[in-house]
């Protein structure tokens, strides 16, 4: 299994989760919400084969966060993922939009040029997230728990980016529409533990396989078939990565 899209940092005990996935051996991203969070993570994961780190600076969090920048900057030559990054125009993130659309403007100029992978937050935001990734030649990106317009998903995938769906969107109607029009080529999956409760408790990496599950219902598949098609997504993402 694969998880592009998990907050191992946020769970009680982080390192009884990575041990987990690599018991397992499922390939987990683990996003960080600031550049000091990446610092303070990653050397405990360096031994890990199937865990890495992402240096993140999530759109809520960067407009009280501006010192960060430079820790960003220096760390970015460490690791080939980049998350939790993005905007959020919800009623939560609309009083500082213009700050953290500078923020992320400066986020991805740092990145243009770089091959990196990047899980992208695009709350109320996803056409202005869209064209910004254009604009900089960003050309690996994962569109995080997607929630907007269902005409928008051919757009993104016009632009070659991916999409990862968590259990949260397999139980709810619009999320369920959602990976419907997602072509099988362009959908990986996530976790996004431990912000989402499945079966009365925060998921983890493993529940992946509740979500591997429905798509075999939804595509008339096999597991080993999803599992594959998931796998073979990952590879081709990861391909042109430094």
């Amino acid at each position: 299994m694969i998880d592009t899209h998990c907050h191992i940092d946020q769970y009680p005990n982080p390192i009884l989760i990575a041990r987990e996935c690599e018991k397992q051996g499922i390939i987990t991203i683990g996003m960080t919400n600031l550049p000091s969070h990446f610092e303070l993570g990653y050397k405990h994961l360096l031994t890990f084969k199937k865990v890495r780190l992402a240096l993140g600076m999530h759109p809520l969090l960067a407009p009280f966060n501006t010192n960060e920048f430079s820790k960003f900057e220096s760390n970015l030559h460490k690791t080939s993922y980049i998350g939790e990054i993005g905007l959020d125009y919800s009623k939560e993130g609309m009083p500082s939009k213009e700050i953290q659309t500078a923020a992320f403007i400066k986020i991805l100029s740092a990145l243009k040029g770089k091959n990196k992978l990047l899980s992208l937050h695009s709350r109320k935001a996803e056409e202005p997230v869209l064209q910004l990734l254009i604009d900089h030649e960003i050309k690996n990106a994962i569109f995080h728990w997607y929630s907007g317009p269902l005409p928008l998903i051919d757009k993104i995938v016009q632009a070659g980016y991916f999409f990862s769906v968590n259990t949260a969107m397999i139980k709810s109607k619009n999320g369920k529409e959602i990976i419907k029009r997602i072509p099988k080529e362009k959908l990986l999956t996530e976790s996004d533990g431990p912000f989402i409760e499945f079966g009365g408790k925060a998921v983890t990496p493993s529940d992946i396989k509740f979500v591997e599950d429905y798509l075999v219902k939804q595509w008339n598949s096999s597991n080993s078939s999803i599992s594959e098609i998931i796998n073979q997504n990952f590879k081709r993402i990861i391909s042109n990565l430094s």
